[in-house]
C-alpha cells in the first residue's frame, strides 16, 4: 500500500469517527442534553487534545514522531553456549569411551536463544528491555536501527516487573535515546505508536490508542499495572517502545492477549514510571530496593461499597497492617478504605502496591483514606520490608518429618521478592533432595510450613523450637499444617 492509499484509508477512518460523534445515542433526542452521571467529577486534565477538523488535519502523518523515536529502539539478541560432540554417546562417559575412544571431539557453539526489542534510555548506552527476553541468555548482542552491532552487558534484571537493563559501549558516541513520559497524565484514547521487531522481520511501527490504564489483572506479578493498547504487538515486540505523539516513552511493550499467538489488538506495556524506577536503580547501584506499604487489602464490590457508604465500588479495603511497618507507623488501620494513592484512584491491592513500588526508599506517598464515614489524608514514608531476601537457609537434620529438606524463614523481604504473602511468616521449603524423609513424606519446594503440633510457625526460632520439643518427647502423631499454592493442607503423621 503506497503513501497516498494509506492517507486515503486513514482519512476515511477518521471521517467515519467524526460522523459517529454527530449521531445521538440510542434513546436520546438530538436536542436533549445527555443525562447527568452520578459520582465525583473527573479530575481536571490537560486540554491539549483536539479532534481533526479539516481535510488538512486528516492528512497529517506520524512520520515526524517515528523519525525522532525509531533510532532509539534496538534489536536484542540473547544467546547461550552449547557444547556439541561428534560422539552420539557423549552424555555417557562409559559408552563414549567404548564406542568413540579418543576420537570424541567437543566444540562450543553459540546458539541464539531469543530475539526481542529494547529501548535506549541513556545516550551513553543504557538500554531497557523485558526480563523474559534475556532471562535464559548468557551473552547479549544489540543491533541499532542503523545496523551497528554491540556486545551488551546485563546490568540488572527484575522478574517481578519483567524488566532488564543492558549497557553497551558506544565508544564515546552519543546515542539517540528516549525521554520518559509522565504516565500520570496519560489518558484513555491518547494516540500511541508501538515500535519493535515483530517475528524478527525488522523494525516495525504500528499505531493505536491507549485502550485502558492500570490493568492489574494480567501477568503474574502482584505489582503489575499495565497500559493497554490496541496498537499491534506481536512476538519480537517484547521490550520495544510505546511512545506518545511527543516522542516520549510511555511504556515498554511486554505482552499480548492472544489465543492464537498473534496480535488481537490487546497489548500491554509497563508504564514509564516503573521503567524509570528500575533503570535508575540499575544505573546507580545495580540492585532494586522495592519499598512497601506494609498493608494489604481486598477489592470492594457492590455489596461492600453499599455497606461502607460509597457511591460506587472503588478503593481498597485494608485487611491487614504489618506491625511496625510504614502503614502502621503512619496510622493506617485495618478496616480503612484507601481511595487514592498520590491522587490516583485504586481499585485493588495490586494497583495500590504498584504506585508504592514506583517510589524510592525514604520517599512519601499520600493516601486518601475513608474511615468512619470521613475522608482523611495519610502520609506514609516508604521503607524496605524488614528482613532480607537472602535469608539464611537451613538443612533440617534429626528424626522428624522435615529431615533432609532445606528451609528458609519467610521474612517480609523474601516474601515480597518471591511474590508471597509477607504478613504471616512461616518457613519456606526451598529444596527437597531425593531419598530423604522430607521427600518420602511428600514435601515439595514452595511449600510453607504454618503449624507443627499446634504451634504457629512464623520465624526460624519458632520452627527450631517446635522441632526440639517434639524430638525431646516424640509424639505419637505429628500434626502439621502447610500451605501449597495458596491452599492449606493439614496432615497427621504417625511418630516413631
Amino acid at each position: 500500500m503506497n503513501r497516498q492509499n494509506i492517507i486515503l484509508v486513514a482519512s476515511a477512518a477518521i471521517a467515519t469517527a467524526l460522523a459517529m460523534l454527530a449521531v445521538p445515542a440510542i434513546g436520546q433526542h438530538p436536542h436533549q442534553a445527555p443525562p447527568a452521571v452520578s459520582g465525583p467529577a473527573p479530575d481536571p486534565a490537560p486540554q491539549d487534545r483536539v479532534v481533526p477538523d479539516s481535510s488538512g488535519a486528516m492528512q497529517q502523518s506520524f512520520a515526524p514522531v517515528v523519525k525522532r523515536t525509531a533510532p532509539a529502539v534496538v534489536n536484542v539478541y540473547s544467546s547461550v553456549n552449547v557444547q556439541r560432540s561428534n560422539c552420539p554417546y557423549a552424555n555417557d562417559p562409559f559408552w563414549a569411551s567404548f564406542y568413540c575412544g579418543g576420537n570424541a571431539q567437543v566444540r562450543s557453539e553459540k546458539v541464539d536463544n531469543s530475539l526481542g526489542s529494547g529501548v535506549i534510555v541513556g545516550s551513553d548506552g543504557i538500554i531497557v528491555t523485558n526480563n523474559h527476553v534475556v532471562e535464559a541468555g548468557e551473552e547479549f548482542r544489540v543491533v541499532l536501527n542503523d545496523r551497528r552491532e554491540f556486545q551488551a552487558e546485563l546490568v540488572m534484571k527484575d522478574p517481578r516487573t519483567d524488566l532488564a537493563v543492558l549497557r553497551i559501549d558506544p565508544k564515546g558516541q552519543t546515542l539517540p535515546s528516549l525521554s520518559y513520559a509522565d504516565t500520570r497524565n496519560v489518558q484513555i484514547g491518547d494516540l500511541v505508536l508501538a515500535i519493535g521487531n515483530p517475528f524478527g522481520v525488522g523494525q516495525t511501527v504500528t499505531s493505536g490508542i491507549v485502550s485502558a490504564l492500570a490493568r492489574t489483572d494480567v501477568g503474574a506479578s502482584d505489582i503489575g499495572s499495565f497500559i493497554q493498547t490496541d496498537a499491534s504487538i506481536n512476538p519480537g515486540n517484547s521490550g520495544g517502545a510505546l511512545v506518545d505523539m511527543e516522542g516520549r516513552l510511555v511504556g515498554v511493550n511486554s505482552m499480548i492477549f492472544s489465543k492464537g499467538g498473534g496480535s488481537n489488538g490487546i497489548g500491554f506495556a509497563i508504564p514509564a514510571e516503573m521503567v524509570k524506577r528500575v533503570v535508575d536503580a540499575a544505573v546507580h547501584g545495580g540492585s532494586l530496593v522495592r519499598p512497601w506499604l506494609g498493608a494489604k487489602g481486598t477489592t470492594i464490590d457492590g455489596t461492600k461499597a453499599a455497606a461502607l457508604g460509597l457511591d460506587r465500588p472503588r478503593g481498597v479495603l485494608i485487611s491487614a497492617v504489618y506491625a511496625g511497618g510504614p502503614a502502621d507507623k503512619a496510622g493506617l488501620r485495618e478496616g480503612d478504605v484507601v481511595l487514592t494513592v498520590d491522587g490516583r484512584e485504586v481499585f485493588d491491592d495490586r494497583g495500590m502496591k504498584f504506585i508504592a513500588a514506583t517510589k524510592a526508599e525514604g520517599e512519601t506517598v499520600s493516601l486518601s483514606v475513608l474511615r468512619g464515614g470521613k475522608v482523611r489524608d495519610v502520609s506514609v514514608r516508604m521503607a524496605a520490608p524488614p528482613g532480607t531476601s537472602q535469608a539464611e537457609v537451613v538443612q533440617v537434620s534429626g528424626q522428624n518429618p522435615f529431615t533432609g529438606a532445606v528451609v528458609v524463614e519467610l521474612t517480609p523481604a523474601l516474601a515480597e521478592e518471591v511474590g508471597l504473602d509477607a504478613f504471616n511468616g512461616g518457613m519456606l521449603v526451598y529444596t527437597v533432595p531425593p531419598r530423604t524423609i522430607a521427600r518420602n513424606v511428600g514435601f515439595q519446594p514452595g511449600d510453607i510450613i504454618r503449624e507443627i503440633n499446634g504451634t504457629t510457625i512464623r520465624t526460624k526460632a519458632d520452627f527450631e523450637s517446635a522441632i526440639r520439643r517434639a524430638e525431646s518427647s516424640p509424639p505419637a502423631t505429628w500434626r502439621l499444617a502447610t500451605e501449597r499454592n495458596g491452599q492449606r493442607i493439614e496432615s497427621e503423621l504417625r511418630g516413631r
